[in-house]
């Protein structure tokens, strides 16, 4: 057999030259429906499946891309105390932080970053799902409070898209005292005057719903998205009854008035642009030739009637 390895194979080779490789991500196979979606059609459809319409999870920068126009700015963020409880558990949680933040790419699970959306200023706070489950930490108290003073400083709305586990249990009582925070951030920008719009995306649970993502002026959700604080599973063994079926998914939670719109990812830019278009006053016009055109023609003055006759002497 050795002259098949040694003489036939290379001269096979060497008459039909080396295969080309094929990349493995040229097909995403959806888990709601179960078919096949070539990437390039997935990355037109912004991430949502051509034949069910299910919305795939999407990570913060492609959040923001989705919804800025072009030429939108991330902003940085404060630094918070990396392992304020130096904590353990299989792995140092620090170690587990310095992973997640070389996979992704960022200090930690929010992106805050301020633009235009179809020509109307907003600035724009990201979860990102992939950085630990979108925990709440200190970090992401941080990120939201100043997502909340940039808005507050550009008298801008405020619109925050929401991704997360819950609390970061690595940090403890300090991953629960960002609830407050970023409560009291919420009425920063309320009190400033400013819109504050929440995007509820799949998956919004724990005490992300808890705190500020149940307080904005107008609740949105992305189709089927899963909302809720406990688990399902927890709830059921709690009450002792079978839940409804689709409970805590968008659509239920519209029904039962906890949410004012579902909108799709196609459609969340102009939606959102409508609404902080009715939510802000309009803006001034720039200086330029549509600030001083000349303004309509006055319409000319109605002519003095003509005085009747003299009525003649009796």
């Amino acid at each position: 057999m050795n002259w098949i390895s040694e003489w036939a194979l290379p001269k096979i080779k060497t008459l039909f030259g080396n295969p080309r490789e094929v990349p493995d991500n040229l097909w995403h196979k959806c888990p709601a429906c179960e078919q096949m979606v070539f990437h390039r059609d997935l990355e037109r459809a912004l991430h949502v499946c051509t034949n069910c319409g299910h919305h795939w999870r999407i990570g913060a920068r492609q959040r923001l891309d989705y919804t800025f126009d072009p030429g939108w700015q991330r902003i940085e963020l404060p630094k918070a105390p990396a392992d304020p409880l130096r904590f353990r558990d299989q792995r140092r949680y620090g170690d587990r932080l310095k992973e997640a933040q070389t996979k992704i790419g960022q200090e930690d699970a929010v992106l805050v970053a301020h633009g235009t959306v179809e020509g109307r200023r907003a600035v724009c706070a990201a979860f990102e799902f992939a950085f630990m489950g979108g925990s709440m930490g200190a970090g992401v108290g941080e990120a939201i409070v100043s997502a909340a003073r940039l808005a507050v400083l550009q008298e801008a709305p405020l619109v925050v898209f929401t991704a997360s586990g819950g609390a970061r249990m690595q940090e403890g009582a300090v991953s629960l005292m960002q609830m407050p925070r970023t409560v009291i951030a919420t009425r920063m920008v309320k009190e400033a005057g400013l819109p504050f719009i929440v995007v509820l995306t799949d998956p919004t649970t724990g005490g992300v719903t808890a705190s500020f993502a149940m307080l904005g002026d107008i609740q949105i959700a992305e189709p089927g998205a899963l909302i809720g604080f406990a688990g399902a599973r927890v709830i059921e063994q709690t009450v002792r009854e079978k839940l409804p079926e689709g409970f805590q998914r968008a659509e239920y939670l519209l029904e039962h008035g906890i949410l004012d719109m579902v909108v799709k990812r196609g459609e969340m830019r102009a939606t959102l642009a409508r609404l902080i278009g009715l939510l802000r006053t309009p803006e001034l016009l720039p200086e330029g030739p549509a600030a001083t055109a000349p303004a309509p023609a006055a319409l000319p003055a109605p002519e003095a009637p003509v005085p009747a006759a003299a009525a003649p002497p009796a």
